[in-house]
Order: structure tokens, then C-alpha cells, then sequence
């Protein structure tokens, strides 16, 4: 979330400055405000002094103290209720306590105000956290639709020479199908989400979404994906407990691929402010159709994540998280039942009210249970994927987002190496 700066606003504090505010202010410019916020506290002399008050309140903050920044800018407001940049730190204040409705009244109040765009796009943000928030309390419900174009150079995930060496068989050559095939794309997809609560802390959620990606030319590979999926949430001090039951079909060409039906439960605990871990469980059928069905298999996994707020430029937010996961195949083809190792790397930033920037790495290895039938050979895999987005708020509903990836995925196998490469533009309409 962006940090809300004072330049956004024409309004500032009362002009004058002396001694300890003046060196709260240089350090808060200089965006260190945890040296601020503890430089602040070494003089409790300055409390009541609406300037202290005015830079303390904010350097507090930031640097994760809301409670003491709130006191503070109350106590500015008092003296000076029309500047809206002091009642825009507090709402930022409410909201980083979880003190949802205020923060709302407060934003409001600046809103109000016709303030410039991009301190509207700043509020927006946050009133739409607040939105997602609220499920604690009465009923929310979200939509979307989105459309978009692209351009894949391995839609088939195919290996890059037909001509490959493989165990037991030596030189082959691969069909066409099996051959690395770039195409452009058309995407949509559309869904939404309802929570109702049912007791306090306790919600119950469901939704639906759909996703297609059509090819151009190579239409046999375009695919569709409908899933739905229920659950309840439990909220318990700073612990949030989710249990949910999915289901999904993909399509691949015209014809049913894969139904994956999964029950999985989480569990969110918020360390502080500004950082939080989390943990899952989950257990899903994979259920083929056709020549694929000695593919069926049960996947059972686990899971941790990290998530840490930066105080600071850009205000990043960096996620990581491992799972350990096993398939095992219900066909009695253990060459094909794997086990899976996985990390996720992730950072996002803010550089402005009106633009979102995310990196991600992925990194799965796949050691297979049994010799492959044929080869005679147990197939180990390790799949990497970067990739970097860019999204940009156009107005309250409409976003738009371009994304490039690159992944690869290395085999002993040499018949399931391959790389990809993929971009693409979509844009974005939510129904608020």
C-alpha cells in the first residue's frame, strides 16, 4: 500500500519549526522513521505541540506504531481540523489497526475535499482493502470481468529439436504435435466471490471463476478452465483460519482434460504490523478422461509462507514460501506418481498511487516414484519460472496489466524439456 506522502496534498502543517521537530521532519524526508519515531519518544516534552505532533503522528506510522501516531495526530486535529493531509495520515493510521469504519469516515472526509488524483487513487486503494476486510462484518460480494491478447512461443509445451536421444530407444524423432509451437492468443476470464458472516468471526465464502486462453492457429491447445469453490473463515485475535472445499475442469482443445476436486485448510497469523506467516494443508483427486486416465492420480500437500512489509520508498512487500507435495498415481503406474519440492520467491512495489509492480520465482522439482515403462529410466524434473508484472488503476473499475514470464523446465528425459516464453496485455473491470 502506498505510503500517503505530503506532496500529494497542497495542505501541510502549521509553518513554524524548532529543534526537535525540525530533526523529526529531516529524518521523516529522509524516510527513516523509525529513527524519527524513537528520536520522538526521547522528548515527551514536545507532546501537545501541534507540529511535534503533526510529524510525530506520521513518522509513528511508518514505522509500524500506529497506536501512538494516531494519539498524536488526534491531538493535531483538535488545533487545526481542516488539514486534510494530517486527517489523511490518520485514516491510514485506523486502517493499519483494523479500525475499518473510521478509517472509511476519515477517508471520506478528504475525499470530499476534490483532492488531486493521485491521492484519490491512494484512497481508493486503501477503501478497497477495507472493502475485502469488511466480510467480518455483513456481507460483501465481489465481480470482475477481463479480456486481453497475448503471445506464446511454446503453447504446447514441446520440445525445441525433433531429433532427441532418450534411453533404451536411442535416436528418435518427435511427432509435430510434441514439437515446440509459438502462436498469438486471445484471453477472458470472469468470477466473483460472496462472504456472509454467520457468527462473530466466522464467515462463510463461495465463488466462481472462468478462464480461456485461445490460440490462433494452433486451436487444438487453446484451453478453458470453470471452477468453483466454498468455505468458512474463522478470525481469532491474530489468527485467521480458512477451510475450503474447490472444484475445477479444464478443457484442452474441445475436449474435457482434467477434473481436480480439492479440500484444503490455512491458517494466517499476523506477527505484527508489518509481517506474517501462514501454513496449509491439502488433499485433491486429479481425474483424466480418455487415453489420460492412467494418468489419475491423489495429491497430498503441505506448506509455509513468510510475508514482510518494508517501510520505506516504493513500500515493498516481499513473500516467500515452500511446499512439499506428493502424487501418487491410482492407475498402477508409479512412473507416473511423483514427489514435488517447491519454492516461491515474490516482491511487490508501489512506486505510485496509480501503479503496481510484482516479481515472482518459482523453482519445483519432480522426482518421479518408478522407472518409466518404456525407457526404463525414473524421470527427475526441475522447473523454473520468472516473471514480471505491471498493473495500472485507470479509474476506480479499470486496471490494466501486462505480464512477461519465462520459464523451463530441465529433464533427464529429454523428451519433457522445454522452455517458454510468454507475454501478454489484459485489462480489467471489477464491479465495486
Amino acid at each position: 500500500m502506498c505510503r500517503l506522502l505530503g506532496a500529494l496534498l497542497a495542505a501541510v502543517a502549521a509553518p513554524s519549526f524548532a529543534g526537535t521537530v525540525d530533526d523529526v521532519k529531516s529524518l521523516m524526508e529522509r524516510n527513516q522513521p523509525a529513527q524519527a519515531c524513537q528520536l520522538g519518544r526521547l522528548h515527551p516534552e514536545e507532546l501537545g505541540n501541534p507540529d511535534f505532533d503533526f510529524y510525530f503522528g506520521i513518522v509513528c506510522i511508518d514505522a509500524g506504531h500506529a497506536s501512538e501516531g494516531i494519539l498524536a495526530l488526534e491531538r493535531y486535529l483538535l488545533n487545526f481540523p481542516a488539514n486534510d493531509r494530517a486527517r489523511l495520515e490518520l485514516a491510514r493510521g485506523y486502517f493499519v489497526l483494523g479500525e475499518d469504519m473510521r478509517a472509511r469516515e476519515e477517508f471520506a472526509n478528504v475525499q470530499k475535499q476534490n483532492p488531486p488524483p493521485e491521492v484519490q487513487a491512494t484512497i481508493e486503494r486503501y477503501v478497497d482493502a477495507i472493502r475485502a476486510r469488511e466480510g467480518r462484518y455483513h456481507t460483501t460480494s465481489g465481480f470482475y470481468v477481463e479480456a486481453g491478447v497475448g503471445y506464446d512461443d511454446n503453447v504446447n509445451g514441446g520440445v525445441s529439436d525433433a531429433n532427441i536421444n532418450l534411453p533404451v530407444l536411442g535416436s528418435v524423432q518427435v511427432a509435430n504435435n510434441g514439437v515446440r509451437s509459438a502462436d498469438s492468443f486471445v484471453h477472458v476470464a470472469a468470477g466473483g466471490q460472496v462472504a456472509k458472516p454467520v457468527a462473530p468471526g466466522v464467515s462463510v465464502f463461495g465463488g466462481l471463476g472462468y478462464d480461456g486462453k485461445y490460440n490462433q492457429s494452433d486451436t487444438a491447445f487453446s484451453m478453458e478452465s470453470l471452477g468453483g469453490y466454498g468455505g468458512v473463515t474463522a478470525l481469532k485475535d491474530k489468527n485467521l483460519f480458512r477451510a475450503t472445499v474447490s472444484i475445477s475442469s479444464l478443457t484442452v482443445g474441445s475436449d474435457r482434460y482434467r477434473d481436480v476436486n480439492g479440500i484444503s485448510g490455512e491458517w494466517f497469523h499476523q506477527l505484527d504490523e508489518l509481517q506474517g506467516v501462514n501454513g496449509f494443508i491439502q488433499y485433491a483427486t486429479l481425474d483424466y478422461t480418455g487415453t489420460n486416465q492412467v494418468r489419475d492420480a491423489e495429491l497430498t500437500g503441505v506448506g509455509v509462507g513468510y510475508r514482510k512489509a518494508f517501510i520505506g520508498r516504493w513500500q515493498p512487500v516481499f513473500n516467500a514460501g515452500l511446499s512439499l507435495s506428493e502424487e501418487r498415481n491410482q492407475r498402477g503406474r508409479p512412473d507416473l506418481g511423483r514427489d514435488i519440492a517447491g519454492l516461491t520467491l515474490g516482491l511487490s512495489l508501489s512506486p505510485h498511487p496509480k501503479w503496481g509492480l510484482n516479481a515472482g520465482y518459482i523453482y519445483q522439482e519432480s522426482r518421479y516414484q518408478a522407472p518409466d515403462t518404456v525407457l526404463n529410466t525414473t524421470r527427475d524434473d526441475d522447473y523454473q519460472a520468472l516473471n514480471v508484472a505491471a498493473t495500472y488503476l485507470y479509474s476506480k473499475n479499470i486496471s490494466i496489466r501486462g505480464e512477461v514470464a519465462a520459464s523451463d523446465n530441465a529433464s533427464n528425459l529429454s523428451l519433457y524439456s522445454y522452455r517458454r516464453n510468454f507475454g501478454g496485455v489484459n485489462v480489467r473491470y471489477e464491479f465495486k
